[in-house]
């Protein structure tokens, strides 16, 4: 439940501080990537370096250092994670999140993120029982924060009650429920999808390549959004340079034939999105040495048609077929026309067609303006950044699957 994730864990101040450091490590075991952020107070119990050698990456402190705000930024560490993880959440931050307060990095990063929020408590049981803390514990909970803990037990100070810092392995297995219960709560939660991305290169001899200007934004983008709403995606991408999502299981590859076989060893699945921009043909015999210019002119290629990856996953039979199997058509003229006429003929129940003319700038740019045509239907788009175009198909999508 916790592979892949990502967590910024906050260390705020206090004794209990010392537990952060085996909780990362047992979320590190368990695949989750993590981020420490360590508080002014939190460092007078632990070390950043003691943080970073645990979570494998720089341990964040500091909300004006000019090399860590160049490199990653407060936004970034409040927005580039699946969960933000407060342990030990101490009464001082807790009070910070429930008025709004942001005069460190931590208390920033939690103002400014617009992901979800777990807090670990540990504190002194009367300060845990304190009036004002519970008061912001009710506005925290109406806000949406998820609470682990706090448990009864003895505390550092010798005292004994409710206040003391849950233990590793419950914390564990809190996240574990957290992650478990958003994910059915999620429109696409337990659907596996299969997406395809970017160009194919299709090569003619050892330096030179068939291709085209696909650059892999739409369909990673798609890939991501089906993520967001909970579906297990795996993502066949062709050559592209763009960085592999977190969270999503990629598969790279160069030519049709590769992208086709990892597609087919990817199924079974709920559904198929079939964004790249395969090449149609390939050479019929790739030279192993670099062709060379000579007296003798030019040299002739004699071309081979690829598998047709749309029509193939489209054709399967019904008890392998994934439910909804999506195409797109990269047209430059008689746009709807034509991809009515794939949809037909592929045999997909969508085509996602664009325009894709050189004016347009949609091969490679951040925008794009899709029509949706299904069996008895057309939906004209308007042009928009190629993220909400991927969002509002991935809600598409989950309704259909319903």
């Amino acid at each position: 439940m916790l592979d892949g994730k990502r967590i910024t864990l906050i260390i705020s101040g206090g004794i209990a501080a010392y537990k952060a450091l085996d909780l990362a490590r047992r979320l590190k075991e368990r695949g989750a990537t993590v981020r420490g952020v360590l508080t002014k107070g939190g460092a007078e119990f632990i070390t950043p370096l003691s943080v970073a050698s645990l979570t494998g990456d720089k341990c964040y402190t500091d909300l004006f250092s000019l090399i860590d705000e160049a490199e990653m930024g407060h936004i970034r560490l409040s927005r580039e994670a699946d969960v933000l993880l407060v342990a030990p959440a101490s009464a001082d931050i807790m009070a910070k999140m429930a008025h709004g307060l942001a005069n460190d990095l931590a208390s920033t990063i939690l103002l400014a993120t617009d992901k979800p929020v777990v807090l670990v408590p540990a504190m002194n049981v009367e300060m845990w029982g304190n009036k004002a803390t519970q008061r912001n514990v009710d506005m925290l909970k109406a806000d949406g924060v998820t609470f682990i803990g706090p448990v009864d037990g003895e505390m550092a100070c010798g005292e004994v009650g409710s206040g003391r810092m849950s233990e590793v392995a419950d914390i564990i297995k809190g996240l574990e429920d957290f992650f478990a219960k958003k994910l059915e709560g999620l429109a696409l939660g337990g659907k596996h999808i299969v997406v395809t991305a970017g160009p194919t290169h299709e090569p003619i001899d050892p330096v030179r390549y068939i291709a085209n200007r696909s650059s892999g934004k739409q369909g990673y983008a798609i890939a991501r959004a089906l993520a967001d709403l909970g579906a297990k995606v795996t993502l066949v991408s062709g050559p592209t340079t763009l960085e592999d999502p977190i969270n999503i299981t990629v598969h790279r590859v160069e030519t049709a034939r590769e992208m086709h076989t990892a597609v087919m060893t990817a199924l079974p699945a709920d559904a198929a999105i079939c964004v790249a921009a395969v090449a149609d043909w390939r050479t019929d015999s790739a030279a192993n040495h670099k062709l060379k210019k000579n007296t003798r002119g030019i040299p002739s290629l004699s071309f081979v048609e690829n598998p047709d990856i749309l029509a193939a996953v489209s054709s399967l039979p019904a008890n392998k077929r994934p439910s909804l199997v999506v195409g797109f058509a990269a047209e430059t003229e008689n746009i709807i026309d034509n991809a009515t006429q794939k949809r037909a003929r592929k045999g997909c129940d969508w085509i996602i067609a664009n325009d894709v003319g050189k004016e347009t700038n949609i091969m490679g740019g951040d925008h794009n303006q899709v029509h949706v045509i299904t069996e008895h239907s057309v939906e004209s788009w308007p042009r928009v950044d190629k993220n909400s175009v991927a969002n509002k198909l991935a809600n598409k999508i989950a309704d259909a699957l319903q």
